[in-house]
């Protein structure tokens, strides 16, 4: 037996997606976060906050998120924490 995945109304999607950028925006604030970063993830916010299609905005978000996860500068902890808002936006 496979699993379906329900599928999401546009209203959790937003509700996630809020949650996510909240994440995000706590990330942003970190004082142990290198400034590039910070900027890389202010971009990431924009783009969820964008209008259109979930699954852009998504993607785009996800392939940033992966970029800055392998940046040397970055603290494990804070990688772990990019991770972890990565699977929550696979979860979308």
């Amino acid at each position: 037996m496979t699993a379906r995945k329900t599928p999401v109304s546009t209203k959790d999607a937003e509700e996630q997606i809020r949650g996510i950028i909240t994440a995000l925006e706590e990330l942003e604030e970190d004082n142990t976060v290198p400034r590039n970063i910070k900027t890389r993830i202010h971009r990431i916010i924009e783009t969820l906050n964008e209008k259109g299609e979930f699954s852009i905005r998504i993607d785009k978000a996800l392939q940033e998120l992966d970029e800055i996860s392998d940046d040397t500068n970055l603290q494990p902890y804070t990688r772990t924490q990019i991770w972890q808002i990565a699977s929550m936006l696979e979860k979308v």
